[in-house]
């Protein structure tokens, strides 16, 4: 595609200068009602990229919802290099379910590049990569943790791969996870037709959080600075880079009980360290959970009731930059918390709606 000529989304076309709103149709629910996905498409009249933002791929992780409306109303979208396709719903048959899965019971995330042929989520997936990814040059995708499991915010890429890392340290959260890329995910499909996708994770499932939902925002506009959609910003700093990691893992519930949680997401720990007390609900006796290796807390249960096996920390490895990693952790989250009045947050631009 010509970068000034129109853009045809759904059957509808965009020229550079109009905003509209496209309803992608999808299978029709079993009652016969219609569905379809939403995609606001805003084009600017100068030429640039093409960027995809989508949210809910998972239709119970709605924090990505909220950043995808807030990003809609900045005023900075009035001066657009290139193109903005907005989906804030890609899963519809999940969300309005409150549920991970589509009603195949398939992951959509696991299911590109789908078919048109083949199951619900096979075609919800195909369509979505023929109508969205292909007319793009660089996407961003937005999760949050499953329900009761909680994410601090971080980017997760393929970070051998140059655009993708650039838009990881533009985006301004302390952390970064180098993530393999597993067969069938969006990031997968994407990759191979040579569009750079990187994922943003933040929160819990079927939770709008407010410091996470800033940061989103924030960071979707600082990677649109960065690959030349919007101005930079005057006299402002670029973001300190992430910490990169490229190895975490699960520290798992040894038995059944109830936990008393003792590090919040984001601490620092150290390899043996106190991490949760475990305990029969009868009282007989507890079991102390300990780090298995020095790291960043970047995911954790919130659901005190675990079955033997539970996954229950996710700890990111930063070997001798823990204490760096600690430090930028601490100024995101001052930067990022909720203001006492509610009405602005620290990030100058991104007012509370």
């Amino acid at each position: 595609m010509a970068e000034n000529q129109e853009l045809v989304i759904g059957g509808v076309a965009v020229a550079p200068g109009e905003r509209r709103t496209i309803d992608i149709a999808v299978a029709p629910m079993y009652t016969h009602d219609t569905l379809s996905i939403p995609v606001q498409v805003v084009r600017g009249k100068r030429p640039g990229p093409v960027l995809f933002a989508c949210a809910a791929l998972h239709g119970d992780e709605i924090n990505g919802v909220e950043i995808i409306r807030r990003l809609l109303q900045h005023r900075s979208l009035q001066r657009l290099r290139g193109t903005l396709l907005a989906i804030p719903i890609v899963n519809v048959y999940g969300f309005l379910n409150h549920s991970r899965y589509l009603p195949d019971g398939r992951d959509i995330n696991r299911s590109f590049p789908g078919s048109p042929k083949g199951s619900l989520t096979g075609r919800v997936a195909h369509t979505f990569i023929s109508e969205i990814v292909s007319k793009s040059t660089h996407g961003i995708d937005l999760h949050t943790g499953a329900r009761h499991r909680s994410n601090f915010p971080q980017i997760r890429a393929d970070l051998d791969n140059a655009e993708a890392l650039a838009m990881t340290r533009a985006f301004g959260t302390p952390l970064a996870i180098d993530a393999r890329i597993r067969d069938g995910s969006l990031r997968d499909c994407a990759g191979q037709m040579g569009i750079p996708v990187i994922l943003y994770e933040a929160g819990e499932a079927l939770r709008f959080e407010e410091m996470n939902i800033r940061a989103g925002v924030k960071g979707i506009l600082n990677v649109m600075r960065a690959i030349g959609m919007l101005a930079p910003r005057r006299g402002g700093r670029e973001p300190p880079a992430p910490i990169i990691s490229g190895h975490t893992s699960w520290v798992r519930s040894p038995s059944s009980g109830v936990v008393r949680t003792l590090v919040p997401l984001g601490a620092k720990v150290a390899q043996g360290e106190v991490l949760a007390v475990l305990a029969d609900p009868l009282g007989d006796g507890e079991t102390e959970i300990l780090a298995d290796c020095d790291g960043v807390v970047i995911g954790r249960t919130n659901l005190p009731l675990m079955y033997e096996g539970d996954a229950m920390f996710h700890i990111a490895q930063y070997g001798h930059r823990v204490e760096k990693v600690e430090v930028q952790v601490e100024k995101f989250q001052e930067e990022f918390e909720i203001s006492v009045s509610g009405e602005v947050d620290s990030a100058r631009d991104l007012p509370i709606r």
